[in-house]
């Protein structure tokens, strides 16, 4: 079972992958709608997660530069990026996230990525 935080401005996209998740058998440690949020609610667990998944187009704090920060602070954090943007995937990996997903992406693929890194 993993713990995993959730990052997506959409709510629709928030619910969608809590319930997958959940499903799934993991814990959602923290869902947050913006890049401040999450960077804070990262900030101030005791229990860092084992997986973020976060989006690119936020308000507030993009996810590049939210990864970058989530990173500086725990460089070993496994970020699955998404974003329906291929233009950012190199930046986003030359930042150090570990998965880039291209939106849309099926529900299999993103079981299969958690599961992947979970396994290693």
């Amino acid at each position: 079972m993993a713990r995993i935080m959730i990052v997506d401005d959409e709510e629709d996209l928030l619910s969608l992958y809590g319930e997958m998740i959940t499903l799934l058998g993991h814990d959602i440690v923290s869902k947050s709608t913006n890049g401040n949020d999450a960077i804070e609610i990262f900030h101030d667990l005791d229990d860092r997660p084992d997986i973020i998944i976060l989006d690119h187009r936020m308000p507030f704090r993009n996810g590049l530069d939210t990864a970058k920060e989530l990173l500086n602070i725990d460089p070993q954090e496994k970020i699955i990026f998404i974003s329906a943007d291929s233009s950012v995937r190199k930046t986003a990996m030359d930042i150090g996230v570990m998965i880039f997903l291209d939106k849309p992406f099926t529900l299999q693929l993103f079981k299969d990525t958690i599961e992947n890194i979970i396994k290693n």
